[in-house]
């Protein structure tokens, strides 16, 4: 299967290839010595490897499972602890915390279907993604989703970390988003945060590595 590269990484990708080939005329040009096709190829080589791998986008099967809640993103879950979502719901919640470090794909999908009843951007911190305080204190953008029944609502946030500067999310405010459908992308290293009632069944636990729109998070 050949490799595909998510929409927000082309950028870096075509100019990860012009730099390769301006270090190439100018080696072609100056004919330096073997010393600087050897150090100058294999940095290149890393860089590109690095940005193929980081932005690579996965082709998965979309979930349809109402009764379940998918993982929204690839990663290690870092954090499972009741808090109080304060933002929208305001009530008592399970908070999932998932880190992605730099080599997991950075793609994010919707755990369940919902409305987007709110969306909110929040300006903040750069502490290291799997920090406690990040969820309080880091830039991130936060959304609530309400399902059928409304019983079926979660919160989600998107969290940058130390090398995230850009957080993207696609859907808008009262929009109805798909089970598995995808709603954004971090880069580069970040967290997610999936915020549930105390109902839902909880089938992870804190070290386990588990896979956007494949991994069962919870079960309502």
């Amino acid at each position: 299967m050949a490799l595909r590269i998510h929409p927000e990484g082309r950028p870096f990708v075509i100019g990860g290839l012009i730099l390769g080939v301006l270090l190439g005329l100018i080696g072609w040009l100056f004919s330096p010595s073997p010393w600087y096709w050897g150090v100058v190829g294999s940095v290149w080589g890393v860089i590109m490897a690095f940005l193929l791998n980081f932005f690579r986008y996965p082709d998965r099967p979309r979930p349809n499972d109402p009764n379940s809640i998918y993982a929204p993103c690839d990663g290690k879950v870092v954090l499972i602890h009741q808090t109080f979502e304060a933002r929208y719901f305001e009530e008592p919640m399970v908070q999932i915390s998932i880190f992605m470090s730099p080599l997991n794909v950075h793609v994010n999908w919707a755990p369940a279907a919902g409305l987007l009843v709110k969306k909110q951007a929040h300006r903040g911190h750069y502490l290291v993604a799997w920090h406690p305080k990040a969820s309080l204190l880091n830039e991130q953008t936060f959304l609530a989703v309400v399902g059928e029944p409304p019983e079926r609502r979660y919160a989600l946030r998107q969290i940058a970390g130390v090398l995230a500067r850009r957080i993207a999310t696609y859907p808008d405010s009262l929009q109805w988003i798909e089970q598995g459908q995808e709603i954004g992308f971090i880069r580069f290293g970040s967290r997610v945060d999936v915020l549930l009632p105390p109902s839902a069944t909880i089938l992870v636990q804190v070290g386990q590595t588990v896979r956007g729109r494949l991994t069962r998070l919870a079960k309502w």
